[in-house]
């Protein structure tokens, strides 16, 4: 692309306006970079941002997708790890959304603390507790996940999702990554502490393999998608009521 073109380009670009921009750039990015699943002969991944300076990451499709099917679970008073973006956009009848993060920096966060050790907050605060792709990053598992079901009121919902694949995150000091789950080692994990837990696996080889090597969900086909193998899952998501 020559330069009297690309001034063009953006130019036109910013006339859409931030988030059709942000859409047009990456569709652009992906045509400039095209990446093929089948090539196999590649150490490198396409992206080492889950996918998400190509689009919207892979694990996100079946997150996105296991709360849009239990949105009815979303209400009352809700928390939500880092931010309320879930909440907000699944939810309906919340009288309350408050965000838990350990970071103190986070403006955003309405309790500051460590799911591992949450004894500031009050026994049957919540309605439900959106808890996405974060268990991965906590050592003390069952620790957590005895706060979880603690501040639940009774009749609450979690609505959790980890990793069966991902890239490792390696953010020394400030995130550590420590797990990979299965559906199995789930049914150990939340059904020792809640009496009625739905567990389903996403995903499929095509989806696990494109999601390590940093392609976004927007370069596969949904039908492709939606094929659900439970052997080579990519994510786990479970629905736990106290």
């Amino acid at each position: 692309m020559t330069r009297p073109v690309r001034r063009l380009v953006h130019a036109y670009l910013r006339r859409l306006g931030p988030e059709r921009e942000r859409r047009a750039r990456r569709r652009l990015r992906r045509l400039r970079r095209p990446a093929y699943v089948g090539t196999v002969r590649r150490t490198a991944p396409v992206s080492r941002n889950f996918g998400y300076d190509r689009g919207s990451p892979v694990d996100r499709y079946y997150i996105e997708r296991f709360l849009a099917e239990r949105r009815a679970a979303i209400t009352g008073r809700v928390l939500e790890v880092k931010d309320a973006g879930y909440t907000t956009r699944f939810g309906s009848g919340v009288t309350q959304a408050d965000v838990l993060d350990v970071d103190a920096s986070n403006e955003q966060a309405t309790i500051v603390g460590d799911l591992q050790a949450l004894d500031g907050v009050a026994d049957e605060t919540f309605d439900c507790f959106v808890l996405t792709q974060t268990l991965q990053l906590v050592y003390d598992l069952e620790a957590a996940v005895g706060h979880v079901h603690r501040i639940l009121k009774p009749g609450g919902t979690l609505l959790a999702t980890v990793p069966v694949v991902s890239r490792v995150i390696t953010t020394p000091g400030r995130f550590d990554d420590y797990w990979r789950f299965t559906q199995a080692s789930c049914e150990r994990l939340f059904g020792g502490r809640f009496g009625d837990v739905e567990i389903v696996s996403y995903g499929n080889v095509l989806a696990s393999t494109a999601f390590l090597r940093g392609l976004a969900a927007d370069e596969l086909r949904r039908d492709d998608l939606d094929v659900a193998d439970p052997d080579y899952a990519t994510l786990v998501g479970v629905a736990a009521r106290k």
